[in-house]
């Protein structure tokens, strides 16, 4: 299941950063889509945009519901907690008694 949530998670990823560079830049940095017939003359500049923007949003939702996702699988697979970590680490330390140098 971790898997192929895991799998998702990263095609995710990738089509998000797809869909940010495929976006007109305000500045002309990485903006491929621009003015220069990016959809082909296929949408007008305002459509092309606000369908990216859209697809955009819907990937970055759905990004965070698996991550939220891996997160509570992951944790519900690990019954182990820090604090009970913690405590065994304190119960096994035994207190250092300092020595003191008795021949000076």
């Amino acid at each position: 299941m971790i898997t192929i949530i895991l799998i998702i998670h990263i095609f995710l990823a990738l089509s998000i950063i797809i869909a940010v560079l495929l976006q007109k830049s305000e500045g002309g940095g990485l903006g491929i889509g621009g003015s220069g017939g990016g959809g082909g003359g296929f949408m007008t500049a305002r459509g092309t945009a606000n369908l990216l923007t859209k697809i955009t949003a819907i990937l970055g939702a759905c990004f965070f519901i698996t991550s939220i996702l891996l997160a509570l699988l992951s944790s519900s697979n690990n019954k182990v907690s820090i604090a009970t970590e913690v405590e065994k680490s304190i119960e096994n330390n035994q207190p250092i008694v300092p020595t003191v140098p008795l021949n000076n």
